[in-house]
This record gives structure tokens, C-alpha cells and sequence, in this order.
């Protein structure tokens, strides 16, 4: 019998995203498959929907919303499986989008998460903010992904059909082995949101992990479906996370470097928002760094004992691409050296 996975959608006040796309994860394609939502103390009727029309469907309900990673830690307690898939409920699949990640999984031992192939819903030739063809991070730890740089979103055209080591997989489709979940301990719920993905594949990468990019299965993510992108409160998770997971999984000869570098960086985006006529963004920014710098001895707690080179990584890129994007006029992934 084939590994068994379970499909855990997280919803908070979703039914809209809930009644589009259910429908299509029940024809997945897989012979040893439970599906679970996972609702994060929704105030609408998206539990009761769910209830009515797909009795199917496992429903665990968390008490009070945990945020993205504090609520799957809490869902994915009360689910067994060989495999999860987090997906996102603003996601639509294909008929056949699970068989090639768990093959590809069970190909290597080493393999601890995965993505498939994500691109735009309303554009179903060009990928998506979310994950493209597999993330990656640069020298300073500004992650970014093939298929598509700050704004700029290529069309597929096959470019990226090539079976691939990465730095993090999106978690809008994101496959993990259960047993590297508990290993690893999860997502930080203390992330609340945006980011907890990179920490965790990071975290499995200082455990010898690899994390996969596979191209012969794909999704299609709206996007936004909780934080629209032009969100002072998602900015400012942006900033905050990012320095957070440095400061937990960089070696500690990296680390004070790297994090003095990326906030330099993060000054000239303050600017940026100061200029353009965005306060709120530029305080979201001021909040970030506040917050980091006020929970360093907490973060320092969560330390592992080993943190693996940076640059020995794969899917580091090891230039800004900042610099390369802005400066340089870099717009697409293959053109980065």
C-alpha cells in the first residue's frame, strides 16, 4: 500500500476558499488519503458548511486562532499519517498532484519536504509569489524563488521542469514527512505567521535534510487569501520573521554579520516606504526591528546545539539579490550568477 497522507487545510473565516476548491482536493488522485481542515476559531459558518456538504471531511477545531503556525502545530497533533501536506485553502489542485511528490520523497531518506509546482490561479501560464519552482535564500538571507523575483513573474515555459534541491518549499503546498515534523518540532508558533516555512525547512537543513522542488505536479494559488500583500501587519511579520530565523539558524560566526547587513538592508526599505508616502509601512518596519531586538534572548533559547555552514547549503544564492534586482536590473532567476 502507498505511504500514507493527509491533506490539512487550515481555515479561519474561509468558506468562500472552502466551497470553490474542496470539491477538486476530494478528486485527488492517491489511494491512501484522509483530508482534514483544520479551523483556526473561524467566526463564520465555515465549519458547519464544511460539515453539511462534506461529511468526508475531518474537522478539528482549535479553540482561539494560533495563527498559520501555532494552528497547525495544534491540528497536526490529533492527525497521523506517514506524510501531511499543509495546503492553503485559497489553492487549487490537479488531478494528479500528490503521486509525483511522494515518489520523489520515497526515492531518498534524506528528503524531508517537498513542493509542487505553484503557480497563479488567475494566470495559469505564470507562477506565483508563493513559491514559483522552490525557494531560495541569498547571502543575506532574503529569500526569493525560481520563477520569480521581488515583482517580476515569469511565464512557464518549461524552464524550471528540472527535478530540483532547494533552500525552502512554499508552505501554500508544502509535503513533509511526519516523522521530520516531529523531529524538527514544527512550525514556531511565536512566527504567528509568514515565514515559519523557510525556519522549518532551515531547521531540517542543519539536521541534514534536503528539501525538494518537484516539477511533475503543480497548484494554483490565489494568493492573499488571509493577508492581502499590501498589508502593514504582513510587513511587518516579513521583517521581524526574517531576522528571527537568522538569528535561530545561522552559525553564530555568521550570524551578527549577516543580521547587521540585512537590517543596513531593511534601513533603505524604511526609506523607501518614507519617500513613496507610506508611513504605516515604514512604522511596520521600525515595529519589525523593535520586536526582533526585544526577543533575542528568547530567540537565543531556541538555538540548536549545531548550525551548518550558511554557504554549504543548497539553494543559497551567494550574492545579493537585492543588489542583482535593483542594481544590476536582474529580473529573472536564470540570469542570476
Amino acid at each position: 500500500m502507498s505511504p500514507s497522507v493527509a491533506i490539512v487545510i487550515l481555515n479561519w473565516n474561509g468558506k468562500a476558499y472552502l466551497e470553490k476548491f474542496l470539491p477538486g482536493i476530494l478528486q485527488s488522485k492517491y489511494d491512501n488519503l484522509q483530508i482534514v481542515v483544520g479551523d483556526n476559531a473561524s467566526t463564520d459558518d465555515s465549519v458547519a458548511f464544511v460539515q453539511e456538504n462534506f461529511p468526508s471531511i475531518k474537522i478539528i477545531r482549535n479553540e482561539v486562532n494560533y495563527g498559520f503556525a501555532g494552528g497547525y502545530n495544534k491540528v497536526l497533533e490529533r492527525v497521523e499519517a506517514d506524510y501531511f501536506i499543509l495546503l492553503n485553502s485559497d489553492v487549487e489542485v490537479t488531478l494528479n498532484w500528490i503521486q509525483p511528490v511522494i515518489d520523489l520523497m520515497e526515492s531518498d531518506a534524506q528528503i524531508a519536504a517537498a513542493q509542487p509546482k505553484i503557480k497563479w490561479y488567475s494566470d495559469k501560464n505564470q507562477f506565483e509569489y508563493a513559491g514559483a519552482a522552490g525557494g531560495y535564500l541569498d547571502i543575506y538571507a532574503f529569500p526569493f524563488c525560481r520563477g520569480r523575483l521581488f515583482n517580476v513573474y515569469e511565464q512557464d515555459n518549461g524552464q524550471y521542469n528540472n527535478t530540483q534541491e532547494v533552500f525552502w518549499a512554499s508552505g501554500a503546498a508544502f509535503f513533509i514527512k511526519s516523522k521530520c515534523w516531529k523531529e524538527a518540532g514544527g512550525l514556531d508558533a511565536d512566527l504567528f505567521a509568514h515565514m515559519e516555512e523557510i525556519d522549518l525547512c532551515w531547521r531540517l537543513k542543519n539536521l541534514n535534510y534536503k528539501i525538494m522542488y518537484c516539477p511533475d505536479a503543480e497548484v494554483y494559488h490565489v494568493g492573499g487569501g488571509t493577508l492581502q500583500t499590501e498589508n502593514p501587519f504582513k510587513t511587518y511579520l516579513n521583517f521581524r520573521n526574517n531576522l528571527i530565523i537568522m538569528q535561530k539558524n545561522l552559525p553564530a560566526s555568521d550570524a551578527v554579520f549577516r543580521i547587521f547587513i540585512r537590517m543596513c538592508i531593511d534601513f533603505v526599505a524604511w526609506w523607501h516606504f518614507l519617500l513613496s508616502g507610506k508611513p504605516k509601512f515604514t512604522m511596520a518596519v521600525s515595529k519589525g526591528h523593535w520586536h526582533f531586538l526585544k526577543s533575542l534572548t528568547k530567540t537565543n533559547k531556541k538555538r540548536k546545539a549545531f548550525q551548518k555552514p550558511y554557504a554549504t547549503h543548497q539553494g543559497v544564492f551567494n550574492n545579493s539579490v537585492v543588489w542583482a534586482f535593483f542594481i544590476r536590473k536582474i529580473k529573472y532567476f536564470s540570469a542570476l550568477k
